[in-house]
């Protein structure tokens, strides 16, 4: 039986486990949510373009507008820094590069991650943009973005199955 041109292009990374994490309820938060970062991170990393910017669902989703959106969430939750426009964070421009955009994203997530070792308690408020209401708490801000980033980190999975055929983690 030949291999099809499809199937000879497919690569298939190894699947990693869960992480390991600390035994505190920040640490195991932590250690969730940096491994769907990398995830996504790793999902990017290396797809050239245009396909890396080209929208693979009828909605336009690319893994540089996945990148782009999740860095600017971040610095909304963990930094308190407002997004304006949210459906514009989807979206690429034409300036952005890969290399710019996941530079952005991981400098992104070691300031978040600053935010979150210096909180002491996480029943605190995280930090917030100007808004009206009260904060939520740094732990509804760390499971909220395990499931925002999560979310998207599927996504990243299909797309680049698409781009490349390309699975696993």
């Amino acid at each position: 039986m030949h291999e099809s041109s499809a199937q000879r292009s497919r690569t298939r990374r190894k699947e990693t486990g869960p992480p390991a994490t600390g035994a505190d309820e920040k640490a195991t938060l932590r250690g969730f949510l940096d491994y769907l970062r990398n995830s996504v991170a790793d999902k990017a990393a290396g797809v050239p373009e245009p396909q890396v910017r080209t929208g693979g669902v009828p909605s336009g989703t690319s893994l540089l507008g996945l990148l782009k959106h999740l860095a600017f969430v971040e610095r909304f939750y963990f930094l308190g820094e407002d997004a304006g426009d949210w459906p514009a964070t989807m979206r690429p421009s034409a300036q952005d590069t890969l290399d710019g955009v996941l530079a952005d994203y991981r400098k992104t997530i070691e300031r978040a991650n600053r935010v979150i070792d210096a909180c002491p308690d996480l029943a605190l408020p995280a930090p917030r943009a100007p808004r009206r209401g009260s904060a939520p708490s740094m732990r509804w801000v760390l499971v909220h973005m395990i499931e925002e980033t999560g979310r998207h980190a599927g996504h990243a999975d299909i797309l680049r199955e698409q781009i490349d055929g390309s699975t696993g983690r």
